[in-house]
């Protein structure tokens, strides 16, 4: 949030430029789309909840499972400055699975109730893909900044502690992981956190206790390699909030432990680009995702 609230004084003290700027978090909050075709409750919370994207035609469809990020919390909102997202993808003929979750700020979220959301609605999205006419041997799961590290943390739970209250005995695997402004690793950014989102990172992993003396081990995508998963890591190169040296160093974690792990860089903008389709982010990242969900 500190790093968010910088952002927009620099901001609102530009004059005019003559190159485009990177987006300001002002430019994300007012990011917008077209309305989801579904809304899909995978529990009873306000935010247990996925908004479905469903192309035209017959199917089946690949999908997009599309995480958004904001620090984690709900004041920052999130899921529909998506929406330009999966409006587009859908225009492709990509179904979106749009996830809501519950975040520090609500009742139920922080560890373990968020993790425990994005497992659900991954399940739910298996579970409703014949309804929908969904191709669940194509499914890419793509992520941003907090969402990055949800989607990166889903490709590992196979490996999740049998003691962990995130366990899952019969996960659904994930082949094909994007990354965009992620955090891979809580544990190397613990102490940088709260400069960037004003959150204690205790509060994404719940604190260590007798039974679990180490809270990374089951909330940390780092600490759940290998994977099996084919990781794509994005960044813009002017990305201040979760820069290109983040995911430099989770893939070579990742390549150490023999999975596939690439990164890219996308010159001249920010951490906000990355998801939005005005930017040129897009020109990237749009044909990055349709080339993992043909794999």
């Amino acid at each position: 949030m500190r790093t968010i609230v910088r952002a927009l004084v620099v901001a609102s003290c530009l004059t005019s430029v003559s190159i485009a700027a990177p987006m300001t978090p002002k430019d994300y909050f007012a990011l917008t789309g077209p309305a989801p075709t579904a809304h899909i409750a995978y529990g009873a919370a306000p935010s247990q909840y996925a908004e479905l994207f469903l192309p035209k035609g017959a199917g089946p469809f690949p999908v997009v499972f599309l995480v958004h990020g904001g620090c984690w919390v709900a004041s920052l909102r999130g899921i529909s400055q998506m929406h330009g997202m999966a409006g587009a993808l859908q225009a492709h003929g990509v179904a979106v699975w749009n996830v809501e979750y519950r975040r520090l700020d609500e009742p139920g979220g922080g560890y373990p109730g968020m993790y425990q959301d994005i497992n659900r609605a991954y399940d739910t999205l298996i579970a409703k893909a014949p309804k929908y006419h969904l191709d669940v041997n194509h499914i890419a799961a793509v992520g941003h900044s907090a969402g990055g590290h949800l989607v990166q943390w889903l490709a590992g739970r196979a490996r999740l502690p049998k003691a962990s209250p995130l366990y899952d005995p019969s996960p659904v695997h994930l082949r094909e992981v994007i990354s965009l402004g992620g955090l891979g690793d809580l544990r190397a950014q613990a102490k940088w956190i709260p400069n960037v989102c004003d959150a204690h990172v205790e509060q994404i992993t719940g604190p260590p206790s007798a039974n679990r003396p180490d809270p990374f081990r089951d909330t940390s995508a780092a600490s759940l390699l290998p994977n099996g998963t084919h990781t794509v890591l994005v960044n813009g190169s002017l990305d201040d909030i979760s820069p290109p040296s983040v995911a430099t160093d989770y893939a070579i974690v990742a390549r150490r432990a023999g999975d596939t792990a690439e990164t890219v860089v996308v010159p001249d903008v920010g951490h906000f680009d990355e998801v939005a389709t005005t930017s040129p982010a897009w020109k990237t990242i749009l044909p990055l995702i349709l080339k993992r969900l043909a794999r």
